[in-house]
């Protein structure tokens, strides 16, 4: 039930990103009527549906997170932060909207074909709801399974005594979530650390004049954040820092 829930969302959010501004003006909402007693059973099963419905979307975080390019972004700009020097600038709003456009821009072709192949012929009444959500399942799976390490992906099939599936669309996906979500750690990790090296140049080239000077009681950190924040913005850091990250889903 879990599962078919969560594609459903993610089936939503494709068809979000197809949506009109006319449409709103052809065709204007609906509007909806909730009722609790009495009845022949059907308001009982429309408000489970509604109870089931707001589940989904309060685990809609961990969706956009576990599913999503949205892992590796946000850890690698929190990278760029924290190597900065800088605290609080970017603040965690700016930092997190940020990640969300980029996650919705890297994933809209990913989206765009869960939309095409599940969410309409499903509104047109081609599909049934099963048939729909394995049709969603094909294109996420695709989008995590290109980004996934061989080992990470095994180390889960071990556990679960899964077989070896002919290709990436009989993988479980509760076998290939969690694969993803690690695979993405390391990357995220992996770039960090490369955009940590330039900056801890520069921290202990400070740090040793300083201590040549006989300055010791002046804090490195205060005399090499200008010296930091000036060589990421002549190089425009932030431009190579989201081009690298665009590029690294291309793979």
């Amino acid at each position: 039930m879990k599962k078919k829930w969560m594609l459903l969302f993610l089936m939503l959010s494709a068809a979000a990103l197809t949506i009109q501004s006319h449409a709103f003006a052809a065709d204007p909402l609906p509007s909806i009527d909730i009722s609790v007693g009495g009845g022949d059973g059907q308001n009982g099963t429309s408000a489970l549906s509604i109870l089931l419905l707001l589940t989904v979307l309060s685990v809609a975080p961990a969706i956009l997170v576990l599913m999503t390019s949205f892992t590796r972004i946000v850890i690698v700009l929190g990278f760029v932060r924290t190597s900065l020097g800088t605290n609080q600038t970017p603040p965690n709003q700016v930092l997190i909207g940020l990640a969300m456009f980029l996650t919705f821009f890297v994933m809209t072709p990913t989206l765009s074909q869960v939309n095409e192949a599940a969410l309409q012929p499903y509104l047109k009444g081609e599909m049934t709801q099963t048939q729909a959500l394995e049709a969603a399942a094909v294109p996420m799976k695709k989008f995590m399974f290109n980004q996934t390490r061989e080992k990470d992906l095994l180390l889960f099939m071990n556990y679960t005594k899964t077989e070896k599936p002919k290709s990436y669309e009989d993988i479980p996906i509760t076998v290939l979530v969690p694969a993803y979500a690690i695979s993405e750690l390391k990357t995220a990790f992996q770039m960090g650390f490369m955009i940590f090296i330039p900056f801890l140049i520069i921290d202990m080239v400070v740090a040793s004049t300083l201590m040549a000077m006989g300055m010791m009681m002046l804090p490195p950190v205060m005399i090499s954040l200008p010296f930091k924040i000036l060589l990421f913005v002549l190089v425009d850091g932030w431009y190579l820092v989201v081009k690298s990250l665009l590029l690294s889903f291309n793979t």
